[in-house]
């Protein structure tokens, strides 16, 4: 079984991690927009207007998720101990 302290370190790392997911995708999106595009609408025959919304869709659920799985998770447990 873990303990408080190794399931805490755990989640800094995985928030960590997490985070630079987050950051690779969203310079990746800023820098390589239309290359991105023109091979997502090909693939999924969408408008570049619609292939935007689903960028920033997919970066606001991912930093959502790390938020409410891992960084609150971790700071509730760094206040707990």
């Amino acid at each position: 079984m873990f303990s408080i302290e190794t399931f805490t370190v755990f989640l800094g790392w995985s928030t960590v991690i997490n985070m630079g997911i987050l950051v690779l995708a969203a310079i990746s999106v800023m820098l390589m927009r239309e290359t991105m595009a023109n091979m997502h609408g090909k693939m999924f025959g969408l408008d570049s207007k619609d292939l935007s919304r689903a960028y920033f869709q997919y970066i606001a659920q991912y930093k959502l998720a790390i938020f409410i799985f891992n960084l609150v998770p971790y700071i509730t447990l760094k206040i707990m101990t």
